[in-house]
């Protein structure tokens, strides 16, 4: 039943919240680390929020990790050639808005299946990074400070009484994204098209939903969301290199994937993708704090997956 798969994953996330709040009661749930894990899953959430639009429609994206360092490293080499800020970041975002539409048309227009389509995406991006950074590092130096320093602005919160505390400017971006993407599909006959797509895409068109056109835009803003996740971790880092965003594509689908478990319905949906981004954050923050080597978390983020995912088709088995 769908109690099932819902409360497995609920459970799961409260076992993480409990063990790391015993075994670090004066540093894991404090405003301060709060706020930090806030700030280290922006860079996923914007991705994986992303990314439930497109797995609305049963379908997902491989390139995004790829397209993510492409646009980084865009805006990072058009700054060392003193282009201004806000030319560099549209350039970037151009960069992953046309990465999304290619995606979009090889799937929709030219029938590719979205793994395929997206896989050999994800090469031709991950190479276009090494070739337009010449397979180095963009560093620091190179970096504008105003466009470094967005990373570390943020909403003080000294008149809650959290003094030198503030909510980060990247936190911001993400909650913005999530708010924009939660418009879209729970508020907008966009949205419910995509859900129609999902479910039965013979009766979409049989409605007369044009399932081309929106699968095409739907490709295009997961394109534009990988490209804002580029451009935050290379704020945050202050520099740009090819392979900064090729963590992201997994954990997206594996935040997107956990949140299909927590939901009744078994669908993406953007507030349950952020449960399951939260899972991931908390998990690495909890782990780091304890010192333990990042390949197990590796491990540990698969067997999360593998058990909401196994509640998931129990719950369709018994249904």
């Amino acid at each position: 039943m769908a109690t099932l798969r819902s409360v497995g994953t609920l459970a799961g996330f409260i076992a993480i919240i409990a063990t790391f709040w015993v075994l670090l009661p004066e540093t894991f749930i404090t405003p301060r680390n709060l706020l930090n894990v806030s700030q280290q899953i922006s860079m996923l959430a914007v991705v994986a929020f992303t990314m439930t639009i497109v797995m609305a429609m049963n379908d997902f994206d491989l390139s995004v990790g790829s397209l993510a360092s492409l646009s980084g490293v865009v805006a990072a080499v058009l700054f060392t050639h003193d282009v201004s800020i806000p030319l560099a970041i549209t350039a970037a975002l151009l960069v992953g808005l046309a990465g999304g539409l290619l995606n979009g048309w090889l799937v929709s227009y030219i029938g590719i299946l979205p793994f395929v389509a997206t896989l050999g995406t994800l090469t031709i991006y991950s190479g276009a990074a090494f070739l337009v950074s010449g397979g180095k590092t963009v560093f620091g130096r190179d970096i504008p400070a105003a466009f470094g320093g967005f990373s570390r602005n943020g909403i003080p919160l000294d008149t809650l009484g959290l003094e030198k505390l503030k909510i980060p400017s990247l936190s911001i971006l993400a909650l913005l994204v999530l708010l924009g993407t939660w418009y879209l599909l729970e508020k907008r006959i966009f949205g419910r098209h995509l859900y129609v797509i999902g479910n039965n895409k013979e009766a979409a068109h049989v409605a007369g939903i044009k399932v081309k056109r929106l699968k095409l835009i739907a490709f295009a803003l997961t394109g534009l969301g990988a490209s804002i996740a580029g451009l935050m971790l290379a704020s945050r880092v202050a520099s740009a290199n090819p392979t900064q965003g090729a963590g992201l594509m997994l954990d997206a689908i594996a935040a997107v994937f956990l949140g299909m478990s927590l939901h009744r319905s078994g669908e993406p949906h953007v507030l349950a993708t952020l449960v399951g981004v939260l899972m991931l954050g908390l998990l690495d923050n909890g782990l780091t704090q304890l010192s333990v080597d990042s390949y197990f978390r590796e491990i540990l983020v698969g067997v999360i997956l593998l058990i909401a995912v196994g509640f998931s088709a129990l719950s369709n088995k018994n249904n």
